[in-house]
């Protein structure tokens, strides 16, 4: 993997964006070792580094500052641009941003048809398919980006990247800042978590785009306070089993725990539902824990509804006639109480944005409450799609 930059390693992307004085110890990733030269962050950030400093009328540089990278300074704002997951991907284009994305970490889970219900709002599906799993050095010089929205730890636990490896991108090509907030249940990750828009407004400061996000906020905000106006009484709501399982007939489901605060359970959060899984020593899915439950287990729980990640590109009715109905005709699974009742969904995108969530959680209430909100598979609005359509398009 040591190949050359295209150009003079002299004239690097230092002379476009550099660290700031974050980055301690000589190192990007200063703090505590893992294996095979492995590094986490610091878990200690002084207090000022969480604030953005904005540029001066002689001076167009500013900071941005976020774990576990720290601060990173940028003299203009970036065009070319990348995320590694469709949560970010996502900020990006809810900030007029989409027609800079290069690539992504991973293009099977960044969902985009969402956008064809937003008038004048898209991506270049064909850009993001040329460079779909961008994760190796070689990808991230070939693409020279700007900045790579990217949790540079995840590249060093997920895929074999040294400290020396993050360090030479981001001296060679372009900063990294990012932090996976999708779950929290990886050890290696013993540093800040961002909420979704926490991490949104970090994003927003990266482009310069503080005001759209700002509009964001404001909408959702106003949207999550009208949905819980209308939510039935706690002792009303039913429990939630969510899982994974993507094949049409599943025999086993891999728990995920609602309990965990990551930006892939948003949802359910905000609409108030409780864990099937509560009071068990059942653990959530995460790269060091893969046990998976089967029928029997699921019978013991007792499931009110049942949320199976790993169909988001059925619709509801492609859903229902395909796992639904095999959970109907299975002999043991036909007898639990969310399959007698048809009350098994799809889960919902492990990576989710602004837009995404919005989305996520109108079906969600729809999945959850049919009878204040409509039935999921009901054409209903429970958000105003042109007024999010107009943020994006800067019609703030």
């Amino acid at each position: 993997m040591n190949r050359k930059p295209k150009r003079n390693a002299a004239l690097t992307r230092r002379d476009y964006v550099r660290y700031g004085g974050a980055v301690v110890g000589g190192g990007l990733l200063a703090g505590c070792t893992g294996g095979s030269g492995a590094s986490t962050a610091s878990t200690e950030t002084d207090a000022s580094a969480e604030e953005t400093a904005q540029p001066t009328a002689d001076d167009q540089s500013y900071t941005v500052s976020m774990e576990p990278v720290g601060t990173v300074t940028f003299e203009s704002v970036p065009k070319r641009w990348i995320a590694y997951d469709g949560g970010y991907a996502d900020m990006g284009v809810a900030l007029g941003k989409g027609d800079g994305i290069t690539g992504i970490g991973g293009a099977d889970r960044y969902y985009t048809y969402v956008y064809d219900e937003l008038p004048g709002v898209s991506v270049d599906r064909e850009r993001i398919e040329a460079n779909p799993e961008v994760r190796t050095k070689e990808q991230f010089y070939e693409l020279d980006n700007d900045v790579h929205l990217y949790d540079p730890n995840m590249l060093v636990h997920w895929f074999d990247w040294g400290q020396s490896d993050v360090e030479e991108i981001a001296d060679n090509v372009a900063p990294f800042l990012g932090n996976l907030i999708f779950r929290r249940s990886d050890g290696w990750h013993d540093y800040r978590y961002y909420t979704l828009y926490e991490a949104f407004e970090k994003v927003a400061e990266v482009f310069g785009e503080q005001e759209r996000y700002e509009a964001f906020e404001r909408l959702h905000d106003d949207f999550i306070a009208e949905i819980q106006r209308q939510l039935p009484p706690v002792d009303e709501r039913p429990n939630v089993f969510l899982t994974y399982e993507g094949t049409t007939e599943p025999e086993t489901f891999s728990p995920y725990r609602l309990n965990d605060k990551g930006t892939s359970k948003k949802q359910w959060r905000d609409l108030g539902v409780s864990d099937a899984l509560a009071g068990t020593d059942i653990q959530n899915l995460s790269t060091t824990n893969r046990g998976e439950l089967d029928y029997e287990n699921l019978l013991e729980v007792g499931p009110d509804v049942i949320l199976v990640r790993g169909h988001e590109r059925k619709s509801a009715s492609e859903f229902r006639e395909t796992v639904l109905a095999y959970m109907q005709d299975h002999p043991v699974g036909g007898e639990l109480t969310a399959v007698k009742n048809a009350r098994v969904y799809r889960g919902g995108y492990l990576n989710q944005g602004p837009i995404h969530n919005l989305f996520l959680t109108e079906r969600a209430a729809k999945q959850l409450y049919p009878d204040v909100f409509g039935a999921v598979t009901s054409d209903s609005e429970l958000f105003d799609r042109q007024r999010v359509a107009d943020i994006v398009n800067g019609a703030i």
